[in-house]
């Protein structure tokens, strides 16, 4: 499965210039693109609201956060959606394609595996982050 130039570049915007909130990327005519790109001003609930129902997509999301200690940081995680709905073939492919994607994408915090957007909740990456 190849990985479109474009994906690479656009990712290193959203980790070290920040130009992006979020990134959701698709498997097209055997090779890894862009889907959608959210605004430094896009919410989570944007972010979520981007998955289509019955289509498998990867994602990165810039989470800003506030530690304990008051500090504010950020961690850039992946989510790799499968819904239920989607096809069997579909699921397949982006399951055997993850990590080989994965592994252009430099920077990655943590990863999330979603079938139903309550397992990608805001209080479920919270989690991950501290």
């Amino acid at each position: 499965m190849a990985v479109n130039d474009e994906c690479k570049l656009r990712f290193l915007e959203l980790k070290t210039k920040r130009t992006y909130r979020f990134i959701l990327f698709k498997i097209e005519q055997q090779q890894v693109v862009i889907d959608k790109l959210g605004g430094p001003n896009e919410s989570y609930d944007d972010f979520t609201a981007s998955f289509p129902p019955d289509e498998c997509r990867y994602a990165v999301y810039d989470f800003d956060f506030i530690t304990n200690e008051n500090c504010q940081k950020s961690k850039i995680f992946f989510i790799a959606w499968s819904p239920d709905t989607s096809k069997v073939r579909m699921k397949m492919v982006y399951a055997s394609s993850k990590d080989r994607f994965k592994r252009e994408l430099d920077g990655i915090q943590f990863e999330l595996q979603a079938t139903d957007p309550s397992e990608m909740s805001l209080d479920i990456v919270r989690g991950r982050t501290f």
